[in-house]
């Protein structure tokens, strides 16, 4: 009786390794299960919203995702909005460079923007990293329906990416790189609304080829702009 105890604990264990991708080099006979490691579960459910997003992710597929059961879900995040919350905030941090980087070290404004296009084309179908396809931050929606500050957290995310452009082109005119009669909302809201544009290609399908060439054609039309505010 109690070996057979031993080998159904023995093939649990083996069992939740091989769900949460832990790495051990031998799985002990004796002693405590490995660990609940909680950085990697949030990892795995930032991706499964990434790709399906709040509403279509249950707990079920979290539970099923993270490898571990509901009350242990529960107890390691607190709800599936706290969840999805932290997820969306280690996207931000974790990710942000791969559309930014490049961004905040261009030496002009407008090799900045096409920066921020090119390289969101390449992120966002996954051509430099193994990621999902698509901006998280972008495609995500929740419903209204008690989720009031849930909804408030994911504008505030997408109006961050938002400050960060404006933010630039306002440096740029007190700079005399671009001209004073620019419309700095304009201008930046037009550089977001491309790139959330390219987003949904990419979730769609488009490859970075596809993405880059609206990237350029993007830049075509911030010259023109830019070209008409200087005639004012």
């Amino acid at each position: 009786m109690k070996n057979d105890v031993k080998i159904f604990i023995q093939r649990s264990m083996e069992k939740y390794l091989e769900q949460t991708g832990a790495c051990v080099e031998s799985l002990p006979k004796r002693g405590r299960p490995r660990a609940f490691d909680r950085d990697v579960a949030l990892e795995r459910a930032m991706k499964l919203f990434w790709v399906r997003g709040y509403e279509a992710t249950s707990i079920a597929d979290l539970t099923d995702a993270l490898g571990i059961g509901v009350k242990s879900l529960y107890a390691a995040f607190g709800s599936k909005d706290e969840l999805y919350a932290e997820a969306l905030r280690r996207y931000s941090t974790n990710y942000e460079h791969l559309v930014f980087g490049r961004f905040h070290e261009a030496a002009t404004v407008r090799d900045a923007a096409l920066a921020y296009l090119m390289d969101s084309a390449a992120a966002m179908t996954g051509s430099d990293s193994e990621l999902p396809h698509g901006c998280m931050a972008t495609l995500g929606t929740v419903g209204s329906d008690g989720h009031a500050e849930l909804g408030l957290l994911m504008r505030t995310t997408r109006g961050g990416a938002f400050d960060v452009l404006a933010s630039r082109l306002e440096r740029a005119i007190a700079e005399g790189e671009l001209p004073k009669s620019v419309d700095v909302t304009k201008l930046a809201r037009y550089l977001q609304t491309l790139q959330s544009g390219m987003a949904i290609r990419a979730r769609d399908g488009a490859d970075r080829e596809e993405l880059q060439a609206v990237a350029k054609l993007g830049i075509a039309g911030w010259e023109n702009m830019v070209a008409s505010a200087s005639e004012r």
